[in-house]
């Protein structure tokens, strides 16, 4: 497991058990900011490499620790989820921009 990250609440039990000795400390508030960042970071390139739904998972706790940082509840965050694809829509179609035509001025 590497060390000097962020872990969830359960693993210092679980290496416990294991029989040995987690060292650990809690994060200040920006420290905390700092590593769910650095945390998403890894998560991602997680999935990037693996492609399971384990690491999308793993992405969306991130995600639901960054709301309760900054003051968002899950149900906001959805419905701005929701907002946002309602006004643009989602990905389903598979759209790719390959570039935008101005009209020419007469």
């Amino acid at each position: 497991m590497s060390e000097n990250k962020l872990i969830r609440d359960l693993i210092p039990e679980i290496i416990k058990a294991r029989g040995a000795r987690p060292l650990t400390h809690i994060a200040g508030q920006q420290e905390y900011a700092t590593r769910l960042k650095a945390k998403l970071q890894e998560e991602v390139d997680e999935f990037l490499k693996d492609k399971n739904a384990e690491e999308l998972a793993d992405i969306l706790e991130v995600i639901y620790a960054l709301c309760d940082q900054i003051g968002i509840s899950r149900d906001k965050l959805e419905k701005l989820r929701a907002k946002k694809a309602a006004e643009r829509g989602g990905f389903k179609n598979r759209i790719v921009l390959d570039g935008v035509e101005e009209k020419q001025q007469p």
